[in-house]
This record gives C-alpha cells, structure tokens and sequence, in this order.
C-alpha cells in the first residue's frame, strides 16, 4: 500500500469525521502532488458527510462554497475545504454545473474530476484509491481526462487550457485522445472568462516547461486565447539575425527567459507585431520597421482584454517597447535610459534581452550576451553609487526654485527637467549649489527674451 505523509490537522478532520459515522479521504491534487513528490499547497477533504453535518461536527466553519457542498473547516490559522461526495448536473454554460446533488458513493464522485492524476483520494488505512488508472499515468508522465474528453470539456471548456497548464508545469504530455478532443472542442474557450483564461495562462507561461505552448497552438486554443498569435505562425524573417519563424522565436524566448511573470509575458509578446511590419527588401532581407511599438501597443490591448493588473500590464508594455534598443555602452547612456524608465524596472528589460539574444542565430549570442553583461555592469554601478537619474534624485526641487525668484506653476517643472538633463550629462553637477547657479542663469535668460 502506498503510503501517504499527510499533515495531523487533514488526519484529525477525516477522523472525526469517521467518528461520526462518515467515509473522508484527502483528495485530488494533494494526492497527486504527494505521489510524485511534491510538497502540496492545499490539502482538500472529500466526505460522505452532508455540508450541514460538516458544520454541527466542526466549530469554526465558513459557507465558502456551499452551494457546490464545500464547507471551509479552520484549525488555528490553517483553513481545509471539505466537500460532500457528489454529482454534477448538466453544464449549460459550459463552465460550471447548473445544480449539484450529493451521493454517499467515494467512486460517484472521482467520476466528475478533469483529469486521471487528479481523480484519486487517500486515507492511511485504506491506502490510495485509484479508479481510473491515475498513478500509471503519473509514472508515463500523461495527461488523460476521466472518461470521455470530449464530454468532460463540454462540461468545462476551461478544462482543455487546464491540461496544457498541468503538462507545462510537470512536463508531461497530453495523452493523443484528449489531445483530439482539445481540437475538437477549442471554440468552447469562449465560453470561459477572460480573468480564468488570464489565470491558467499566467502559470503555464510561468511554469518550468513553457514549450507546451507549440502544443497549444497546434491543438487550435491559441487562436481563442491570442487571435493576435494567428499571423505570427510560420513567418519567416530572412535576416542575419534570425533563423527561426516569428512564432518559434517567440516561443523559444518565453523558453530562455527567467520564470517572472513580467518578463515572461514580455517574452511571449514582444514581436507579436512583427508580420503587419514586414517589409522585404530587393536583396529578399526581411525589415521589421517599427515593431516595437506597434507590439507595445498590441500587447497593451491583449492585457487589458485579459484583464490584467495594471503594474504587470504596463511593465511588459514598457519592456516590450525598450526590447530592440542597443544596450547603453557607458555611464552617460546608462543614465539617460534609466531616466526614461520606471525605478527597478531595468532588470526586467535586460532579462528579455537576453532571452531575446538566446532565441535569435546563436553566431551572434556570444557577441549580444557581451554587450550585455558590459550593460549590466554599467547599470549596477549607476545603481550602487547613487548617480542620479530623475528627478527626485536632484539636489534642489521647486521650493528651491521659488525662493531663488521662479513662479509656482508649470516652468518649476520644465526648469528641474532642464537640469536633470544636464545632471544626466555631467553628473558632478548634481550639487544644490551648482545647480542653483544654472537656475538662476535660466531666471535670467528667461527674463531677457521676455
């Protein structure tokens, strides 16, 4: 018998609730996570158990999901959802159950779970209960839904982007029969909510195994989850600089960046523009004139759609607009760029690059990963030494600017920028002193031309 280390508090309610005349197990995604390994995030308890008999057995308890048979049970500061053994009705809107109805039978109810890893439950007397051939799907490392696919994604479309997530972060495979079904069943993604896509999404193109993507896309999801995605596959860029298709090369530096979610995002979408700015030369050399912004602006609209919060969106924005620029190759250029971006976003934008270099022809990596280690350098001792880089970094501000004679309003501010960009030049100019000096040769000046 397999035997599972689950925690005291999980043990404590499944006694209990034996004590009471009741079947539990732990159940679903504890139980995979455990057999392969894995610490768990989440210990959840499937009962025999009516809801209401949870909360008379339990004293603190929460109507978490009541509807759907989930009573939240708190031990101390740890909370365990535990829920009554059921069956689904029909799902109209392809998401959720319309009702649900409670049975008294454990197999009833792995029944209605997504995928075979995640339809089996636990009790350290009764060893694992495996219905559906689960923990050899584990040991080949599959993914294939309980029963009929196409059935269990009719249910819940959402269900099909669930699989590739789960293979994008163990490294598994989706199982050919679920496969089809996904490519039969794809338009139902629109039934899901763009926030629950945004969900799965976001940890699948953080998980350790991005590349589930090119499956994605052959399974046909993509072009309800990213329509801009669509023009991308297959584009060649006949450049130097590039020896793989835009998709490949968007895929490959999702693949070779750091797993941030900033970054990662940036990575999938900082060329999603490239083949509405293609342009061929005589010679047949590809020119992709303007991409960056034009991808800046359409991965600000595929955010937004997706829901995004607005520190992530703009962020990626801000990388995927910066991405083609030449690292700055001294102090001066340093600063200057710092200027120009949000504080702490540098190490971002030099996180894409790399990646971005990884993904391109590597007889140029060597070359690109030089120029920006030599960026990083330069950015660290910018960073280290305090130089200044905006404007709350100057030595005087506008109160100075009005007791040396200036007005209050909107020349205080073209006044300071002024002078940061002096300051950014020669940065030994940053002294209150100095800088009231040059102030005050701007006061004159302005007050001649007038």
């Amino acid at each position: 018998m397999k035997k599972i280390c689950i925690p005291r508090n999980v043990e404590w309610i499944l006694d209990e609730l034996e004590k009471n005349g009741y079947e539990a197990y732990a159940v679903g995604g504890c139980v995979r996570d455990s057999l392969l390994g894995r610490e768990p995030k989440d210990w959840d308890v499937t009962t025999s158990a009516r809801p209401q008999d949870v909360k008379r057995i339990f004293r603190n308890t929460y109507d978490t999901g009541i509807e759907h048979g989930t009573v939240s049970v708190r031990i101390g500061t740890e909370i365990f959802e535990v829920t009554t053994f059921r069956v689904d009705g029909d799902y109209s809107d392809h998401r959720r159950p319309d009702s649900v109805e409670y049975t008294d039978k454990l197999a009833e109810d792995l029944k209605r779970s997504d995928f075979t890893m995640n339809a089996m439950a636990y009790h350290p007397r009764v060893g694992v209960v495996d219905l559906f051939g689960g923990q050899e799907d584990l040991k080949k490392g599959c993914i294939r839904c309980v029963g009929d696919p196409e059935e269990r994604f009719e249910e819940d479309a959402l269900r099909m982007l669930r699989a590739y997530r789960f293979a994008a972060r163990f490294g598994f495979f989706v199982e050919e029969e679920t496969a089809r079904a996904v490519r039969e069943k794809a338009p139902l993604l629109d039934n899901v909510s763009r926030e629950r896509v945004r969900e799965e999404m976001d940890r699948l193109v953080c998980a350790g195994h991005p590349g589930i993507l090119r499956d994605i896309c052959k399974s046909g999801l993509m072009s309800y989850i990213l329509p801009e995605w669509t023009p991308c596959e297959g584009v060649p860029q006949n450049t130097p600089y590039h020896i793989y298709t835009v998709d490949e090369h968007l895929i490959r530096t999702v693949e070779a960046s750091q797993p941030i979610r900033v970054v990662r995002w940036a990575a999938l979408l900082h060329d999603i523009a490239k083949p509405c700015c293609r342009h061929t030369d005589a010679s047949g050399r590809d020119h992709f004139y303007g991409h960056p912004e034009q991808s800046a602006k359409m991965a600000d609209e595929i955010l937004r759609r997706l829901k995004f919060d607005n520190a992530t969106r703009e962020a990626v924005v801000w990388c995927i607009r910066l991405h083609d620029e030449n690292p700055p190759k001294d102090l001066r250029e340093t600063r200057h760029l710092l200027s120009r971006i949000p504080d702490g976003f540098y190490p971002y934008l030099q996180a894409l690059q790399y990646a971005d270099a990884a993904a391109q022809n590597p007889a140029y990596l060597s070359e690109s990963k030089r120029k920006l280690d030599a960026a990083g350098a330069l950015y660290r001792q910018v960073a280290d030494e305090k130089q200044c880089v905006k404007l709350a970094d100057l030595a005087i501000n506008g109160r100075d600017l009005m007791e040396l004679g200036f007005p209050k309003g909107r020349m205080i501010g073209e006044v300071l920028r002024r002078l940061l960009q002096i300051v950014l030049d020669y940065p030994e100019m940053n002294s209150k002193s100095l800088l009231l000096r040059v102030a005050g040769q701007i006061k004159e000046q302005g007050f001649q031309k007038q």
